[in-house]
């Protein structure tokens, strides 16, 4: 068994985190920290949860084989550099402290090299890793729709995306544009062109090219719903429909969780399961490439759970076999 320590146990993902451990067949967690909330029933926090665990939350770290940051971007650095964790566990990052700089040295001079975690592009390294930066969710969606392309030299000309997010997206403290009565029957952009996901998404994609690419133009878009990334990105192509879709079947021909779909596709079609629908389209001279996920399963917490199966060399889909409610 896979002994897993969680910190930060109150938010969204590692409320999502415990949904998916307590029922996977490798593992037992062995403690859930939140400083805010020790010594209440984990339940009471995530009350999905009730029946499924009667753990308490700990003030204190406890042992561990791998642990889970669940840390605010900024935290993740600021705990490693004040709390010694004990056995040395792997870590999993799912703050965005370690997506670009990727070499951490500590205050007490310790030194880990943070490998990003998306399986699609990284499983060999991710597989030798102690340590792991898990992708934004944006970033996700956004680098699986673009990594083909990239790794087949034709992100030549700019690329246009927009992709609209639910409410979970920006996290479990309330705020003015998060709350309901702002959010539903409501849209809006935020970051235009700005969004701190563009960092580590063109850094991945220049490392698939071997090569500088050009400008990625994002909008992302507020969604009135609560969960699930809905993201379009087009460009220009000399290739045919059967070309591009020949590049993208070959790339995620290996992928546990990736899928190239030649219908429609939509958004409830991954919420509530570790998945990427990819749908690829050509129109008049330009790629349209459509990539939906679940902002807390495949862009946090389950793919955080699928780089711990490959650290751990277990079966890469063990504990995520989660369905899409669809309706």
């Amino acid at each position: 068994m896979i002994n897993v320590g969680i910190i930060g146990g109150a938010g969204y993902t590692a409320g999502e985190l415990m949904r998916i451990l307590v029922h996977h067949p490798q593992v037992k967690v062995s403690y859930i920290h939140s400083n805010s909330h020790a010594g209440r029933p984990v339940w009471d926090v995530h009350n999905d949860l009730i029946g499924d665990t009667d753990m308490t939350f700990t003030g204190s770290p406890g042992k561990a084989d791998v642990v889970f940051l669940c840390l605010g971007h900024g935290k993740s650095v600021e705990f490693l550099n004040t709390n010694r964790l004990s056995g040395n566990p792997k870590i999993i990052d799912l703050s965005q402290d370690f997506r670009i700089n990727r070499l951490f040295r500590a205050q007490d001079h310790t030194c880990r090299e943070f490998i990003y975690g998306l399986p699609e592009c990284n499983r060999e390294q991710i597989r030798k890793a102690c340590y792991i930066a898990n992708p934004g969710c944006f970033a996700t969606a956004f680098e699986l729709a673009l990594l083909p392309l990239a790794k087949a030299g034709l992100l030549t000309d700019g690329v246009h995306v927009n992709g609209i997010t639910g409410s979970t997206g920006a996290g479990q403290a309330p705020t003015a544009t998060a709350h309901f009565s702002w959010r539903n029957n409501n849209i809006s952009i935020y970051k235009p062109f700005t969004h701190q996901h563009l960092l580590e998404v063109r850094k991945t994609l220049e490392i698939a090219a071997g090569n500088t690419i050009p400008e990625l133009n994002f909008l992302p878009v507020r969604g009135d719903f609560t969960r699930g990334i809905f993201l379009s990105a087009y460009t220009p192509t000399h290739l045919e429909l059967s070309e591009l879709l020949d590049i993208y079947r070959q790339y995620y021909a290996d992928a546990a969780f990736t899928i190239v779909c030649e219908r429609e596709i939509s958004l409830k079609e991954v919420v509530g399961a570790n998945k990427c629908l990819l749908r690829v389209e050509k129109h008049e001279g330009k790629v349209l490439v459509t990539s939906v996920i679940d902002n807390l399963l495949k862009g946090a917490s389950g793919q955080a759970v699928q780089n711990m199966n490959l650290m751990f060399g277990i079966d890469e889909k063990s504990g995520l076999g989660l369905k899409a409610t669809g309706f």
